[in-house]
């Protein structure tokens, strides 16, 4: 496939880097600084503005999909506008450049932890991750209102952390996955595992999915 990957260089972002080119892929890494990513035959890096949504259509015209890791960075004030802002804009640009397929990260805030309960609403969720999960959780309700693109939605579970590609985790749907009385965890290279494993045979069109151990 030809892919283009948003947010190559992040946290997420770069194991999916890996993961799409160790599978063959062709990837279009769409990022600020191309020059932090080491050079490779599948793959040409360009320089990109998320937020410019007629410069980025046209940087991911003649893709098969659409991968995005796009993430603010924990550290900006307003994260929560700039995750939804930037959110709209690489939807509007997919649409504008006539790529169908789109495969969005986000966070597990939005998962069910009972019924009409989603994490980021229970009194134990981190301040300091609020306005960034309820950014992601706009971008989700966002992709539900476009019928016309043929979305993916994949929230991690509650602890995305370091650690080993195994390539074995469960897969739900809109609840939190738990370990027990834990919630569940998986790697950042487990969870692209999942997300290629995806773009490669489709199992979610039009849904949102989680991953965890």
């Amino acid at each position: 496939m030809k892919i283009a990957l948003i947010g190559a260089t992040g946290y997420v972002g770069a194991p999916l880097l890996q993961e799409a080119l160790n599978r063959g892929h062709q990837v279009t890494p769409l990022v600020r600084h191309p020059h932090k990513l080491s050079a490779h035959a599948q793959l040409s890096a360009v320089a990109a503005d998320v937020h410019d949504s007629a410069a980025l259509a046209r940087q991911l015209h003649d893709h098969d999909a659409v991968i995005s890791a796009f993430n603010p960075g924990w550290g900006v004030a307003d994260i929560r506008e700039q995750f939804i802002a930037g959110s709209r804009s690489i939807i509007a640009a997919s649409k504008q450049a006539g790529v169908r397929r789109l495969l969005v990260v986000g966070g597990a805030g939005s998962l069910y932890v009972a019924p009409g309960v989603q994490l980021i609403d229970t009194p134990d969720f981190p301040a300091e991750y609020k306005e960034g999960a309820e950014g992601a959780r706009q971008a989700l309700n966002m992709l539900r209102e476009e019928p016309g693109l043929e979305w993916t939605f994949l929230s991690p579970a509650a602890l995305l952390v370091p650690g080993p590609r195994t390539g074995k985790f469960r897969l739900g749907q809109d609840e939190l996955l738990m370990n027990g009385d834990e919630p569940g965890s998986i790697s950042v290279a487990d969870l692209a595992v999942a997300l290629i494993d995806e773009a490669e045979r489709p199992q979610h069109i039009r849904q949102r999915f989680t991953v965890a151990y």
